[in-house]
């Protein structure tokens, strides 16, 4: 269940675009985990944060108002193997950039992966590593069988 940051100038995305962008981010981001078609908990637990900040705010050594995004994601740890890193990062420049409408946008649109330490990952009220990872799949895996 990955934790998504999208961090971009305020008028980047045209208004009322933020829920495509959450979604497609999202099963993105999941695909990539080799999660094709998530269930209810994947979907309820993966989560999308969208900042829009003032123009100013985003700023290079070279402009004053970057047209720059900034996408951080976070997984549990072990979730991404490098294949999955390569499919992320070229969908989620992909999505940004159709969702500002720019084609020059990849080149100003930074991936940042992040992945969480073992036991560095809480839900439920536990410190959850790839061990509690494995329990939870099972059990959810045994309540989906008929």
């Amino acid at each position: 269940m990955p934790m998504i940051d999208v961090y971009a100038a305020a008028d980047l995305f045209p208004a009322g675009g933020d829920r495509q962008l959450g979604e497609a981010l999202t099963l993105a981001v999941l695909r990539a985990e080799g999660v094709p078609a998530p269930r209810p908990f994947h979907a309820d637990n993966t989560a999308v944060y969208i900042h829009r900040m003032p123009a100013s705010t985003v700023q290079t050594a070279a402009t004053a108002e970057a047209r720059t995004v900034r996408i951080q994601i976070i997984t549990p740890p072990g979730s991404l193997n490098r294949d999955g890193q390569k499919q992320i990062v070229k969908e989620a420049t992909e999505i940004v950039a159709r969702a500002s409408g720019d084609p020059t946008q990849p080149a100003r649109t930074w991936v940042l992966l992040t992945e969480a330490v073992e036991g560095g990952w809480g839900m439920f009220g536990t410190a959850f590593g790839q061990e509690e990872f494995g329990a939870l799949a099972a059990k959810a895996k045994a309540a989906a069988a008929p």
